[in-house]
Protein backbone atom coordinates (compact mmCIF):
# COMPACT_ATOMS: atom_id res chain seq x y z
CA UNK A 1 0.00 0.00 0.00
CA UNK A 2 1.17 3.50 -0.79
CA UNK A 3 0.02 5.84 1.96
CA UNK A 4 -0.73 9.55 1.98
CA UNK A 5 0.95 11.79 4.59
CA UNK A 6 -2.13 11.52 6.79
CA UNK A 7 -1.88 7.70 6.83
CA UNK A 8 -4.81 6.97 4.52
CA UNK A 9 -4.37 4.68 1.52
CA UNK A 10 -3.39 6.46 -1.69
CA UNK A 11 -3.12 3.38 -3.92
CA UNK A 12 -2.13 -0.25 -3.98
CA UNK A 13 1.11 -1.32 -5.61
CA UNK A 14 2.27 -4.77 -6.63
CA UNK A 15 5.35 -6.23 -8.28
CA UNK A 16 5.49 -9.57 -10.01
CA UNK A 17 8.59 -11.45 -8.89
CA UNK A 18 9.90 -14.83 -9.91
CA UNK A 19 10.84 -17.42 -7.34
CA UNK A 20 14.48 -17.39 -8.40
CA UNK A 21 15.49 -19.66 -5.54
CA UNK A 22 13.95 -22.56 -7.47
CA UNK A 23 16.17 -21.96 -10.52
CA UNK A 24 18.84 -24.53 -11.29
CA UNK A 25 22.28 -23.56 -12.59
CA UNK A 26 22.94 -24.84 -16.11
CA UNK A 27 19.22 -25.40 -16.73
CA UNK A 28 17.46 -22.12 -15.96
CA UNK A 29 20.49 -19.87 -16.15
CA UNK A 30 24.15 -19.97 -17.14
CA UNK A 31 25.69 -16.88 -15.57
CA UNK A 32 24.53 -14.37 -12.98
CA UNK A 33 27.49 -11.98 -12.96
CA UNK A 34 26.80 -8.27 -13.20
CA UNK A 35 29.73 -5.86 -12.87
CA UNK A 36 30.14 -3.43 -9.97
CA UNK A 37 32.03 -0.16 -10.37
CA UNK A 38 35.35 0.22 -8.53
CA UNK A 39 35.48 2.90 -5.86
CA UNK A 40 38.68 4.31 -7.41
CA UNK A 41 36.83 4.90 -10.69
CA UNK A 42 34.16 6.97 -8.98
CA UNK A 43 36.81 9.05 -7.20
CA UNK A 44 38.70 9.61 -10.46
CA UNK A 45 35.64 10.81 -12.38
CA UNK A 46 34.67 13.11 -9.50
CA UNK A 47 38.21 14.54 -9.43
CA UNK A 48 38.20 15.14 -13.21
CA UNK A 49 34.83 16.89 -12.92
CA UNK A 50 36.02 19.05 -10.01
CA UNK A 51 39.26 20.14 -11.71
CA UNK A 52 37.46 21.00 -14.95
CA UNK A 53 34.47 22.62 -13.17
CA UNK A 54 32.10 20.19 -14.84
CA UNK A 55 28.57 19.43 -13.74
CA UNK A 56 27.78 15.96 -12.45
CA UNK A 57 24.42 14.36 -13.10
CA UNK A 58 22.97 11.16 -11.73
CA UNK A 59 19.95 9.19 -12.85
CA UNK A 60 18.16 6.02 -11.94
CA UNK A 61 16.45 3.76 -14.42
CA UNK A 62 13.26 2.57 -12.81
CA UNK A 63 12.21 -1.00 -13.50
CA UNK A 64 15.61 -1.66 -15.08
CA UNK A 65 15.45 -5.41 -14.54
CA UNK A 66 12.25 -5.56 -16.59
CA UNK A 67 14.11 -4.42 -19.72
CA UNK A 68 16.64 -7.25 -20.03
CA UNK A 69 16.19 -9.80 -22.81
CA UNK A 70 16.25 -13.44 -21.73
CA UNK A 71 18.38 -15.90 -23.65
CA UNK A 72 17.06 -18.95 -21.82
CA UNK A 73 13.55 -20.33 -22.16
CA UNK A 74 11.94 -19.74 -18.77
CA UNK A 75 8.42 -20.63 -17.71
CA UNK A 76 6.63 -19.68 -14.52
CA UNK A 77 3.33 -20.58 -12.95
CA UNK A 78 0.51 -18.10 -13.25
CA UNK A 79 0.68 -15.52 -10.44
CA UNK A 80 -1.45 -16.11 -7.38
CA UNK A 81 -4.75 -14.28 -7.76
CA UNK A 82 -4.54 -14.23 -11.57
CA UNK A 83 -7.87 -15.50 -12.89
CA UNK A 84 -7.57 -17.57 -16.01
CA UNK A 85 -9.84 -19.98 -17.88
CA UNK A 86 -6.83 -22.33 -18.12
CA UNK A 87 -5.21 -22.58 -14.66
CA UNK A 88 -2.80 -25.32 -15.76
CA UNK A 89 -1.10 -23.10 -18.35
CA UNK A 90 2.31 -21.56 -17.63
CA UNK A 91 3.71 -18.16 -18.57
CA UNK A 92 6.75 -18.06 -20.86
CA UNK A 93 9.00 -15.14 -19.98
CA UNK A 94 10.55 -13.19 -22.84
CA UNK A 95 11.94 -10.42 -20.66
CA UNK A 96 13.67 -10.66 -17.32
CA UNK A 97 11.70 -9.91 -14.18
CA UNK A 98 12.59 -9.29 -10.58
CA UNK A 99 13.67 -12.40 -8.75
CA UNK A 100 15.40 -14.20 -11.63
CA UNK A 101 19.05 -14.93 -10.94
CA UNK A 102 20.08 -13.67 -14.38
CA UNK A 103 18.08 -10.40 -14.33
CA UNK A 104 21.04 -8.14 -13.39
CA UNK A 105 23.19 -9.68 -16.13
CA UNK A 106 20.43 -9.36 -18.76
CA UNK A 107 19.92 -5.71 -17.86
CA UNK A 108 23.61 -4.76 -17.98
CA UNK A 109 24.08 -6.50 -21.34
CA UNK A 110 21.20 -4.53 -22.83
CA UNK A 111 22.41 -1.25 -21.33
CA UNK A 112 25.99 -1.76 -22.53
CA UNK A 113 24.84 -2.49 -26.09
CA UNK A 114 22.70 0.67 -25.97
CA UNK A 115 25.70 2.77 -24.86
CA UNK A 116 27.91 1.29 -27.55
CA UNK A 117 25.43 2.19 -30.29
CA UNK A 118 25.92 5.83 -29.26
CA UNK A 119 29.69 5.62 -29.46
CA UNK A 120 30.56 5.02 -25.81
CA UNK A 121 33.59 2.83 -25.24
CA UNK A 122 34.30 0.64 -22.25
CA UNK A 123 37.32 1.57 -20.13
CA UNK A 124 39.85 -1.28 -20.00
CA UNK A 125 40.57 -0.76 -16.29
CA UNK A 126 36.92 -0.92 -15.18
CA UNK A 127 34.05 -2.65 -16.99
CA UNK A 128 31.53 -0.23 -15.45
CA UNK A 129 33.07 2.98 -16.78
CA UNK A 130 32.28 4.17 -20.28
CA UNK A 131 33.57 7.22 -22.04
CA UNK A 132 32.76 9.20 -25.12
CA UNK A 133 35.31 11.55 -26.56
CA UNK A 134 34.88 14.07 -29.33
CA UNK A 135 38.28 15.46 -30.35
CA UNK A 136 36.76 18.06 -32.67
CA UNK A 137 34.72 19.70 -29.92
CA UNK A 138 36.96 18.72 -27.02
CA UNK A 139 34.12 16.94 -25.23
CA UNK A 140 34.57 14.09 -22.79
CA UNK A 141 31.80 12.26 -21.01
CA UNK A 142 32.42 9.57 -18.41
CA UNK A 143 29.62 7.26 -17.41
CA UNK A 144 29.41 4.73 -14.61
CA UNK A 145 26.81 2.00 -14.64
Amino acid sequence: MKLKPDGSIERFKARLCAEGYTQQAGIDYQETFAPVVRYDSIRLLLAIAAVNKMEIAQFNIKTAFLNGDLVEEIYMQQPEGFISDYPTLYCRLKKSIYGLKQSPRCWIQKFVSFLQTYGFKKLNADRCVFFWKNRRHGCFIGLIC
